[in-house]
C-alpha cells in the first residue's frame, strides 16, 4: 500500500513503533531488536508519523498500536470500542449522545481529553473529511473496521507533521495491504438481561492477484453491523430522573396534564390533587403541578447501524514502483427516543370545553375564569423520534516508489461526508397545536376525543429539517532519501508539499423545522464556507553519535480565510546501553477554526437541564406576575452557533520519555507529556452560565419588557488557556514457550494525568478537571487496559480489564449532595478454536462480572442515574463469531 510505506518511512527520533504483543503495545517496543517471534522482529515495518524510512527500532516517540485480530478478543464492534481501550482517549461523545443532544449519532476520539477538533484521524495515513455536523472530527461511525489490519496511535503533537489538529495526536487506521481469497465472517451479541441493545454483524471480503507474482491485487470488503436500542426503563440505574435521596430531579415541568398559570398568579394541575396519575408523572407539592419524568420515554442506547464498502486496486509499474486506487463508502443510521414534544405558553380560553371545571376537565380553587397559560407535553403525538444519517465517500489516487534515488509518495485526494436529521414521529406543528387547544378541539388535560386525535396526527411532522455537506479535495507529494554520511549514519531527509481545498455547507429546511421549536433549528439558516490551504513541510535525521540521534521537522501552513502559521518540532532519541533508550521532543501546533466553527448555523434549543430564571426566579421563587412553570424549575433556551471572529488554537507540547528492556521478554516504557494550548475554541458550560448570573448577565436575553427569558448566547468563543501534563505507562511480557503449556503474555497499558486545568475565558481562573466533574464533564486521574493472552497450538484465549478511576461529582443542587463516583472495572474473557475445516471460531463475554455503571448525578446528557459516555449499561454480554474462509 503506496500510503502506508511512505509513513513506514519513519522519521527516528519522531515517532515510535510499539510492537503489539496481545492487545496493545504502548510504546513498550523491544529496544534490543534480537527477538526470533515474528511479531517482535524489527523490518522496515509502516509507522504513523513521518515522512523519511527508518526502521521501528530507530524511532523516537511512542506509538501504541492495535492489530485488528485482536479486536474480537475484548469483544470490540466499532472503531469507538476500539478507541475506549486507550488509556489516552478521554472521548466523551459516543451514539449514546444522539439521544436529545442533536450530535448526529458521531462518535469521536480525543486523546489527552484536550478536544476530538485536536486529535487527527487518518485513514491509510491520508485525511478523511469531517463530520459536517461540526465540522472538527471525523465520525469513527465511518471507519470500515473489518477492513483494517492495524490502528496505530502516535501519542505525540505532530502538527509540523500533518498541520492544523494534531495537537493531542494522530490515529491512522490502516486497512489490509491486500487480500486473496474470501472470508465470511458472523458475530452477534446477546445482553444476559433483557431490554434489547443486541447486536449483529456480517463481513464479506475477498481479493485477487499477487502483486510480486501478479503484478496486481484487487481487493473488496463489505461490513455490516447493527444494534438495537436499550430503553432507559429496562435497567434500574437509569430508570428515573427523580432521585431525591442524591439530589437529582430531572424531571420537566411540562407534561400531560398540562400545568396552568393563570392571571391571578395561581399556578396548578386539574389532577394534582388526585395524585397526577400517568405514565412518568410525579406531583410536584411546592406548585401543586405534575411533573414528567423523561426517562420513560428515552433510550440510554439508541438503534443504530454502520455499512461500510471498501475496495482498492493496486498495480505494480516495475519492481520499484506501484500505482493503486482506494475507494471508500460508509453509512452510518441512528434512530433516537426522547419525550413528547414540550410546549409553553400555550393560551386556554375560559370557553373551551376542556376548560377546569367546565364539565369535562375536574376544576380547581382559585381559578376566576380569566385565560390559562398552559405547559403541555402531546404525549398523544408519541414520543418524539430523530432518524439522523451519515454518509462518507472517499476516492485516493495514488502511486509511490522510487525515482533516481529519491523514495516519492503522491496522491490525490477527494473526500465527501454527508449528515441529515430528519422527523420521524411525535415531532408536532407548535402553532397548530395551540391553535387546537385555543379553538378546544384538543384536550391538553386527558384523552383526546376522535376529533382530538385526528388533529393531532393530521399536525405530526415527518421528514428531513437539516443536511449539511462537507468536501475536501487535495493532493499531496513527499519525496525522501538519505542525503549525507556522518561517521555515526546517514543524514535522512524529507519534503513534502500538500494543496487542499474545503468546503461545508448547511441546509436548513427552514419550512419544517420552523414548525417545531423542539428541533432546535426552529430559527436557524442556512451557511456555507470554504477555504484554501497549502503547505510545505521537511525533516531532517541526524545521527550525531552512534547512540545519539537529533530529528528536525518544520511546516509551513497558509490559509486563505485565517493566516499563515510555522510549527517546528525537535526531538532527541538516546540509547546508551542495549537495554535502555531516552526519547524527548518539543513541538508547538496550531488549529485553525473549522469551517463550522466559523460558519455554523446559529441553533436554540433546551438546556440539558432544568433551571430557575436567575432573574425572574431568584431562589426558585418567582417575582410577582412571572409564571412560576416557566420560570422556575425549567429547561430555558440556549442558544449557539459559529463565530467568524473565532482566533486560532495555538499550543507548545513536550514530552520525555524511557523504555527498558532488563531481559528479553520484558519491555516497559514510561513517557511524560505537557499540553499547553491557548485560545481554546468553544462554549462557556450552560452550568456555567446559569451558576454565575452576576458575571455572565450580559448572555442573558430578555424580551423587552424584561418578562420573558428569550434564550442565553452560547456561541464558540475564544476561552482561555488549557494546561494538562501525565505520565504513560506500558508493560509487555513474553513468557517463555512451553510445549506443555503454550505462550503466554502479558500487556499493560496506563495513563496517569498529574493535572488538567482550562480558563473559561482570557485571563480568568483556572478550573481543575483532574478527578473532578468540572463544566462538562471529567478528566480520569487513572486510565488503564490490561490482558492476559494464551495460545496452544490451534487454541487461544485472553483475559482483558479495563479501569477508569473515580472522580468528585457534578453537583449542582447543594453542598449536602457532594458526592465520589465510583471507579469502574470490567473484565472480558474470550476463547478461539482454529482446528475446523477453513473455520475459525471465537466465543467471549464482555463485563464477565455483570457490573453496572456506578452512580453519577450528571445532568449534561439525557440519560440519568450514571454517565453513558463512559460507561456500558448492557451488563454482561455474550458473544460468537464465525469466520469461514473460502
Amino acid at each position: 500500500m503506496m500510503i502506508e510505506k511512505l509513513l513506514s518511512r519513519s522519521l527516528r527520533l519522531i515517532c515510535a513503533s510499539g510492537l503489539l504483543f496481545g492487545m496493545h503495545a504502548a510504546g513498550a517496543q523491544s529496544i534490543t531488536d534480537n527477538s526470533t517471534d515474528d511479531s517482535a522482529s524489527i523490518q522496515r515495518v509502516e509507522v504513523t508519523g513521518s515522512s523519511i524510512k527508518r526502521l521501528s527500532s530507530q524511532t523516537a516517540l511512542p506509538i501504541t498500536s492495535i492489530k485488528a485480530d485482536d479486536f474480537i478478543k475484548q469483544g470490540l464492534t466499532t472503531a469507538q470500542d476500539v478507541m475506549n481501550t486507550i488509556p489516552m482517549n478521554q472521548s466523551s461523545q459516543g451514539s449514546s449522545q444522539s439521544v436529545g443532544l442533536g450530535t448526529g449519532g458521531q462518535s469521536t476520539a480525543d486523546l489527552r481529553g484536550i478536544g476530538a477538533d485536536k486529535t487527527l484521524v487518518l485513514l491509510n495515513g491520508r485525511r478523511i473529511a469531517s463530520h459536517p455536523f461540526n465540522g472538527s472530527s471525523v465520525d469513527l461511525n465511518i471507519i470500515p473496521l473489518s477492513a483494517l489490519d492495524r490502528v496505530e496511535i502516535l501519542r505525540d503533537g505532530a502538527s509540523a507533521i500533518y498541520g492544523t489538529d494534531a495537537i493531542g495526536g494522530v490515529i491512522n487506521f490502516i486497512t489490509k495491504r491486500s487480500v486473496q481469497g474470501a472470508t465470511v465472517s458472523v458475530e452477534g451479541f446477546s445482553p444476559t438481561k433483557s431490554g434489547g441493545g443486541e447486536e449483529s454483524r456480517v463481513n464479506i471480503s475477498g481479493g485477487y492477484g499477487d502483486l510480486n507474482k501478479d503484478g496486481f491485487n484487487v481487493f473488496g470488503v463489505a461490513d455490516v453491523h447493527k444494534q438495537s436500542a436499550l430503553s432507559a426503563t429496562s435497567r434500574g440505574f437509569s430508570d428515573t430522573s427523580l432521585i431525591p435521596g442524591k439530589g437529582v430531579d430531572r424531571t420537566s415541568g411540562t407534561s400531560q396534564p398540562a400545568n396552568f398559570f393563570a392571571d391571578n398568579g395561581l399556578t396548578g394541575n386539574p389532577y394534582y390533587a388526585t395524585g397526577c396519575q400517568g405514565p412518568g408523572l410525579v406531583a410536584n407539592s411546592k406548585t401543586g403541578t405534575c411533573r414528567t419524568d423523561t426517562t420513560t420515554f428515552i433510550d440510554d442506547i439508541p438503534k443504530t447501524q454502520q455499512e461500510s464498502y471498501l475496495g482498492k486496486a493496486t498495480f505494480k509499474i516495475n519492481e520499484d514502483n506501484t500505482a493503486s486506487v482506494e475507494y471508500l463508502h460508509a453509512r452510518s443510521s441512528t434512530l433516537s427516543s426522547i419525550a413528547p414534544s414540550p410546549l409553553i405558553g400555550i393560551s386556554m380560553p375560559s370557553s373551551s370545553p376542556y376548560y377546569p371545571g367546565n364539565g369535562i376537565v375536574p376544576g380547581v380553587a382559585g381559578l376566576n375564569g380569566s385565560d390559562l397559560t398552559l405547559n403541555w407535553r402531546t404525549v398523544a403525538a408519541g414520543k418524539r423520534e430523530g432518524y439522523d444519517t451519515s454518509t462518507s465517500d472517499r476516492l485516493v489516487l495514488s502511486s509511490e516508489g522510487l525515482v533516481a534515488g529519491w523514495d516519492y509518495d503522491v496522491g490525490f485526494n477527494y473526500s465527501i461526508s454527508k449528515a441529515a436529521s430528519a422527523f420521524v414521529n411525535g415531532y408536532t406543528n407548535d402553532s397548530q397545536i395551540m391553535q387546537g387547544v385555543a379553538n378546544g378541539i384538543l384536550n391538553p388535560f386527558g384523552d383526546q376525543s376522535a376529533a382530538g386525535t385526528a388533529y393531532i396526527d393530521a399536525a405530526q411532522l415527518h421528514g428531513q429539517y437539516l443536511g449539511a455537506k462537507m468536501t475536501s479535495a487535495g493532493v499531496d507529494a513527499k519525496i525522501s532519501r538519505d542525503i549525507y554520511q556522518l561517521p555515526a549514519g546517514a543524514v535522512g531527509f524529507a519534503l513534502g508539499t500538500e494543496f487542499r481545498h474545503d468546503k461545508a455547507t448547511y441546509d436548513v429546511n427552514t419550512a419544517l423545522a420552523s414548525q417545531a421549536q423542539s428541533s432546535g433549528y426552529a430559527d436557524a439558516q442556512n451557511q456555507s464556507g470554504q477555504r484554501n490551504i497549502a503547505a510545505l513541510f521537511s525533516e531532517l535525521s541526524v545521527p550525531l553519535r552512534k547512540d545519539l540521534d537529533l530529528s528536525l521537522a518544520a511546516r509551513y501552513d497558509h490559509y486563505n480565510d485565517v493566516g499563515n502559521t510555522f510549527n517546528p518540532k525537535v526531538g532527541f532519541r538516546w540509547q546508551p546501553t542495549k537495554q535502555v533508550l531516552f526519547r524527548t521532543s518539543y513541538n508547538t501546533g496550531f488549529r485553525a477554526p473549522t469551517l463550522y466553527d466559523l460558519h455554523g448555523p446559529a441553533t436554540t434549543t433546551f438546556t440539558g437541564n432544568a433551571y430557575d430564571d436567575p432573574k425572574l426566579c431568584p431562589g426558585g421563587t418567582a417575582i410577582p406576575g412571572a409564571n412560576a412553570n416557566v420560570v422556575c424549575n425549567q429547561q430555558q433556551n440556549i442558544r449557539s452557533g459559529g463565530n467568524i471572529n473565532l482566533k486560532p488554537e495555538k499550543s507548545k507540547t513536550f514530552s520525555l520519555g524511557m523504555v527498558l528492556e532488563p531481559i528479553n521478554s520484558v519491555t516497559v516504557s514510561f513517557d511524560y507529556f505537557n499540553i499547553k494550548i491557548r485560545d481554546k475554541i468553544g462554549t462557556v458550560a450552560e452550568q456555567t452560565l446559569f451558576g454565575d448570573y452576576a458575571k455572565y448577565q450580559q448572555d442573558f436575553v430578555y424580551s423587552a419588557d424584561g418578562k420573558t427569558l428569550e434564550y442565553v448566547n452560547a456561541n464558540l468563543t475564544n476561552l482561555g488557556e488549557v494546561h494538562t501534563s501525565g505520565v504513560d505507562t506500558s508493560l509487555t511480557w513474553r513468557l517463555p514457550h512451553s510445549n506443555t503449556y503454550g505462550d503466554f503474555g502479558v500487556q499493560f497499558d496506563g495513563t496517569w494525568v498529574h493535572n488538567y486545568e482550562y480558563q473559561n475565558e482570557a485571563g480568568g481562573a483556572y478550573i481543575q478537571n483532574v478527578g473532578v466533574y468540572a463544566d462538562n464533564n471529567p478528566v480520569f486521574r487513572w486510565k488503564h487496559n490490561a490482558s492476559l493472552n494464551w495460545s496452544q497450538g490451534k487454541w487461544g484465549a485472553s483475559l482483558s480489564n479495563q479501569f477508569m478511576s473515580g472522580y468528585q461529582d457534578q453537583n449542582l443542587v447543594s453542598a449536602q449532595y457532594q458526592q465520589h463516583v465510583k471507579a469502574y472495572s470490567t473484565f472480558s474473557l474470550s476463547g478461539s478454536y482454529k482446528g475446523f475445516h477453513n473455520t475459525d471460531i471465537s466465543v467471549g463475554v464482555k463485563n464477565l462480572f455483570d457490573t453496572n455503571p456506578p452512580f453519577s448525578n450528571q445532568g449534561t446528557v439525557f440519560q440519568t442515574g450514571y454517565d453513558p459516555r463512559y460507561t456500558d449499561p448492557l451488563g454482561r454480554t455474550l458473544y460468537v463469531k464465525a469466520s469461514y474462509k473460502f
